[in-house]
């Protein structure tokens, strides 16, 4: 499968800048999440990468070749890129049958493809078939009624699948009648002389035409394959439908109608028709949205698996983190255009680049906690935190904080440089949709409206980031509080304590029971808590908090 990669893509409307100088490799074999809010960039990003959206400059490459290049003018279509894309709202036709829709791309290609001696193909599956005509009964008599009547579509799809074969080649099986000969050895034996003379003609008729045959029955030629333009052939065409049938597990549905389908079963559909032309990559767009929770969740898991089994490159979008988390290798999070972070999901979730992004992953949302210090020779920092109470934080890494406000502004003055000489080129556009600083919400039980005033912040603000699960409720903590909300679920209790007039949010493994107002005294654990900069919201270090 290709690697893709964007390199400086942007698309903009008017002064509106959808994706904004995006750089990003997308490895082979790879599961990507675009992750983010409404309106963030990444549909629009995934769409640049198919062909369905023309970027405003920027290159994109699928593997080896470039389908986009704003400066040399390239622009290969959708159609040429050997990509898959799956809708939100599935796109069957209703007046199709399964099979007809998932056929429907297939019998339009037409391009330079192998030659192969399809009827050769299915001789040679219908003598391995028949190595053990014992089995092939077997499978036929499974699908006899308790009235002795035989269900022949039913047979005929357990023979498809048990032998990779198309419905040709599985009807052809069915004739042989081995199911009801008295002497099924015989019968075979007899079967298996015919299909050896058949195949003897057909590998003599393609010597005399000068050709050889590869493992598949492909023509070759002086060692190399033979191909020409043409359309599939109706047996590889039922080939394909019938191995992305068995891959999603709809055999049975083929002569239904979308109508006569649960969502779950629609979604099938609409995932085997993706598969069917063999794409290089899969797009997926919030495919799983219109479903509801408990078979989003098994979704879930079948994606997991089919990407597991296809071995394609999958690039999927969502904003629903969840998915994120649970499906991707990576995670590949934007906001208002921008890239904020590129990473494995744990890291991403447990080493957030700054507070959007530790903000937007994790549920329940982490804790932010404002704290005002400064760091000790040792590196530890010692702040004032929740109206007062005394903490130190010690990161889990040496870093000295003088420098690396250091480096930030540096790295921020480069930027700036940057961009006042792209604002010199001609063409340029002055980006509409300003990026702003998130501002991190603090949980308080009297929360006083947010009018957006700018708050000016110094080296000395931090902001800390606690999860959930690093809330430790115990009875030697230094903190004490009350219980504001406890949610039991079984497996977990997630509860809001409250310390003086902030809310801490916290999950309590195990079925424990808390009662509302209950005294309780709580405090931090682990060294994975995370401290950001109040003056850009960027990520500092991990670490331990300790209170006095």
């Amino acid at each position: 499968m290709p690697e893709i990669v964007l390199t400086h893509v942007t698309k903009r409307w008017d002064k509106f800048y959808a994706v904004d100088d995006l750089n990003l490799v997308i490895e082979d074999n790879a599961f990507v999440t675009l992750l983010g809010p409404s309106g963030c960039g990444k549909t629009t990003t995934l769409r640049m990468i198919a062909g369905l959206e023309t970027p405003t400059s920027g290159r994109i490459t699928i593997g080896d070749r470039t389908v986009f290049d704003s400066e040399a003018g390239i622009n290969i279509p959708p159609n040429k890129r050997k990509v898959g894309f799956l809708f939100q709202n599935y796109a069957l036709w209703p007046n199709m049958t399964v099979y007809q829709n998932i056929a429907f791309g297939l019998s339009n290609i037409k391009e330079e493809l192998p030659k192969y001696d399809m009827e050769a193909r299915k001789t040679a599956a219908l003598l391995s078939a028949l190595e053990k005509p014992d089995d092939v009964v077997k499978t036929i008599r499974e699908c006899v009624d308790k009235k002795g009547k035989l269900d022949e579509n039913k047979a005929r799809i357990k023979l498809i699948d048990r032998y990779t074969i198309s419905l040709f080649g599985a009807r052809e099986l069915m004739d042989f009648g081995l199911h009801t000969a008295s002497d099924v050895a015989s019968a075979a034996e007899a079967k298996r002389k015919e299909l050896r003379a058949r195949l003897e003609a057909a590998q003599a008729k393609c010597k005399a035409a000068g050709y050889t045959f590869d493992a598949d029955y492909a023509y070759v030629k002086d060692g190399k394959p033979v191909t020409e333009v043409r359309k599939l052939s109706k047996e590889e065409i039922d080939l394909s439908v019938r191995r992305v049938a068995r891959i999603v597990k709809i055999g049975m549905f083929m002569d239904r109608y979308p109508a006569e389908l649960s969502g779950g079963q629609q979604q099938r559909v609409a995932i085997a028709r993706t598969l069917a032309p063999e794409p290089s990559v899969l797009f997926m767009d919030e495919p799983l949205s219109n479903l509801d929770a408990k078979l989003r969740l098994e979704m879930r898991s079948e994606l997991q698996r089919l990407h597991l089994e296809t071995g394609s490159t999958f690039v999927y979008v969502t904003h629903d983190q969840m998915e994120a988390m649970t499906l991707a290798t990576r995670i590949c999070l934007i906001d208002n255009g921008l890239l904020q972070q590129y990473d494995a999901p744990l890291t991403v979730y447990g080493r957030p680049n700054n507070t959007f992004v530790a903000d937007f992953v994790g549920n329940p949302a982490i804790n932010f906690i404002e704290g005002k210090g400064k760091q000790a020779p040792d590196g530890t920092i010692t702040m004032d935190i929740l109206g007062g109470q005394k903490a130190v934080f010690r990161p889990k890494d040496p870093v000295q904080i003088a420098q690396w406000y250091a480096a930030q502004e540096a790295a921020d003055e480069a930027r700036r440089q940057a961009e006042a000489e792209k604002a010199k080129q001609k063409g340029y556009v002055e980006k509409g949709n300003k990026d702003i600083l998130f501002r991190h919400h603090i949980a308080m039980v009297d929360e006083l409206e947010d009018f957006g005033d700018e708050i000016v912040a110094t080296e000395e603000d931090f902001v800390i980031g606690v999860r959930p699960e690093f809330l430790d409720l115990r009875d030697d903590g230094a903190l004490r509080g009350e219980i504001y909300s406890a949610m039991p679920t079984g497996m977990e209790t997630t509860v809001k304590v409250q310390v003086g007039e902030y809310l801490l949010t916290g999950v309590v493994f195990g079925g424990v029971l808390y009662e509302l107002g209950q005294q309780v005294r709580c405090g931090f654990r682990g060294d994975d808590i995370v401290l950001f900069s109040k003056k850009n919201g960027r990520f500092i270090a991990q670490g331990s908090l300790t209170l006095a």
